[in-house]
């Protein structure tokens, strides 16, 4: 509501289209709470329904254009971190820097209440995050035998599907890091993102646009050899049925041997137990209480969970 009414730049009527989105998102809550049908899919699509109606197509573009701007600044110095790491040969420990980064940048998500009060404060850093992961082990802790996998080979996958979520350092100081790693050591990266915006999440036309921007030479030979891409996904929302992906995507995971679901919507709520035909990595930060209890876990706690397709 707030953060939303600021971003437009236009006080007044942001604040009154909030308030129609509040009456609209309110009678459909009603609407469902007497049909007693609902689900994470489908709150999210129509909330994300109702801002639109009311006039918010984008109501975090400011924002993430802030936080993008405040992350692509750190970017170097985290990249030039772990590959200092990569460069000491001890990859274990390359992969584990890699994935904690994930987790710390995705607590950078305006659809949790815990994380806007935070955003709010001025209290998010993705160094404080990092360093402050609860320790292990997590409520779903694979991070061994993902490990494991990792070191297996000099090239474990040969094609990697990978659901981003949030913007800022969620996307640019965790995800991409990982992205470039696993591109760097032959796998075929497809970045998969919203075709349309929804919370703080990132587009696919928004990576397309600001992936050649980012100041780092190797990502740019990726993108220019193809081992590194982004599809839009087909999803308009922060959660994500896998039978409803777009053509594109379809298409490109064809071939895929790893997919990673990053995110508490794509990678906890949705997917945790989704059954595929290749390797899953499912990744995030839990930040709702709700969830943080059905996992049997804390707040901020983290779930890595890697599922090795059937037979291996």
């Amino acid at each position: 509501g707030e953060i939303a009414c600021e971003t437009t730049g236009e006080l007044k009527p942001a604040a009154t289209r909030a308030k129609s989105f509040g009456a609209r998102f309110e009678r459909e809550l009603q609407r469902i709470e007497s049909s007693g049908e609902s689900d994470c899919l489908s709150l999210c699509a129509i909330r994300d329904r109702c801002l639109r109606e009311a006039g918010f197509p984008d109501a975090f573009a400011s924002v993430k254009a802030e936080e993008d701007a405040r992350a692509l600044v750190l970017l170097p110095g985290i990249l030039e971190e772990l590959d200092a790491l990569a460069a000491a040969g001890d990859e274990a420990a390359h992969c584990e820097a890699l994935l904690r980064g994930c987790f710390a940048g995705n607590i950078f998500d305006l659809g949790a209440k815990a994380t806007v009060d935070m955003y709010e404060a001025g209290n998010m850093s993705f160094a404080s995050a990092r360093d402050k992961l609860l320790p292990r082990p997590w409520c779903v802790d694979c991070l061994d035998e993902f490990k494991a996998k990792w070191t297996s080979s000099a090239t474990p996958w040969k094609k990697a599907i990978v659901f981003v979520d949030n913007a800022g350092a969620d996307m640019w100081l965790g995800m991409l890091p990982l992205c470039r790693a696993l591109a760097r050591r032959g796998t075929k990266v497809v970045i998969a993102s919203n075709h349309t915006p929804s919370l703080n999440d990132m587009t696919a036309a928004e990576l397309k646009l600001a992936l050649p921007r980012v100041h780092d030479e190797q990502v740019h030979r990726l993108l220019e050899c193809g081992m590194l891409s982004v599809v839009d996904s087909g999803s308009d929302d922060p959660v994500i049925d896998l039978s409803k992906i777009s053509r594109e995507l379809a298409e490109a995971a064809a071939d895929a041997d790893l997919v990673v679901l990053e995110g508490m919507g794509r990678g906890i709520e949705t997917n945790l137990n989704a059954e595929l035909t290749c390797d899953r990595l499912n990744l995030g930060m839990v930040k709702h209480p709700e969830v943080a209890e059905s996992l049997g876990g804390r707040l901020y706690d983290v779930v890595c969970k890697y599922v090795p397709r059937r037979g291996h």
